[in-house]
């Protein structure tokens, strides 16, 4: 492929993502003018949610910081445990493996509730938002941790033993050879699994943290306005969760290479 070719396709696609955002956007705003005149939202109903919009910002923030958090301790959590998943010693590896089975097979409600209300309890952690970021993290990361393992061992075997045969030692290897191609593999599921966490952090509500989805319910159950009070809470979560869609695909098309 000569360069003007090259170019031209890399333009094509950047045309293409921004064709598919205006899309999402148009779909977007219909959506939410069938929900403001057909689903029975009234200018009463709208002024008395807006009274409480102080509430939905700070709550909004919240799942930003609580979110935030998580996102990175999840990370740490997830890039060891995957490299513990690979380690020759075998008790780290069985106890990366009964961690990651452990929290894939139960709901997360259900991990919640264990984890606040028994093992938090026991250890005196009463700060609610250490505990959620906490357990959110470590919920996150065991699906971090396979994202991540999946991504290493699709480097093809030949890679690890060029490495090797030119005196790269293994962090090294992992450095310059490993990482830099396992991670064009795993950004789209990486860039779900973000997702995904934002707006599992709406579980939390259930230890009483102020989130943004506590701070919806409160708002319903204080006007009565379900459609007000729960629209906003939508168009706030996908305010978070589309950015992060969109940059992850325009960080696949910088990084992508013709092989």
């Amino acid at each position: 492929m000569n360069i003007s070719a090259f170019f031209l396709e890399s333009r094509q696609k950047s045309i293409s993502s921004w064709v598919v955002a205006l899309w999402m956007l148009i779909l977007i705003l219909f959506f939410s003018g069938f929900c403001l005149t057909v689903m029975g939202g009234s200018v009463k109903g709208w002024q008395a949610v807006w009274n409480y919009r102080e509430v939905f910002w700070k709550g909004w923030w919240l799942t930003v910081l609580i979110s935030s958090l998580a996102l990175l301790l999840s990370l740490i959590i997830g890039l060891g445990t995957a490299l513990a998943r690979r380690s020759g010693v075998l008790p780290l590896r069985a106890l990366a493996i009964l961690y990651i089975e452990a929290v894939r097979g139960t709901p997360f409600l259900v991990q919640i509730l264990l984890l606040y209300y028994v093992v938090a309890n026991a250890i005196g952690l009463e700060n609610r938002m250490v505990a959620g970021v906490v357990i959110l993290s470590l919920f996150s990361g065991a699906y971090l941790a396979e994202i991540i393992r999946s991504g290493i061992e699709s480097i093809p075997s030949s890679q690890w033993e060029s490495a090797r045969a030119i005196g790269l030692s293994n962090l090294q290897i992992y450095r310059f050879v490993i990482a830099p191609q396992a991670l064009r593999q795993i950004l789209p599921p990486l860039a779900g699994q973000f997702a995904s966490l934002i707006k599992d952090s709406s579980l939390l509500s259930i230890i009483g943290i102020s989130e943004f989805t506590l701070a919806a319910q409160q708002v319903n159950s204080s006007t009565y306005r379900t459609l007000e009070s729960y629209f906003p809470l939508a168009l706030g979560y996908l305010a978070l969760t589309l950015p992060i869609s969109l940059l992850a695909k325009w960080l696949e098309q910088k990084l992508h290479y013709e092989t």
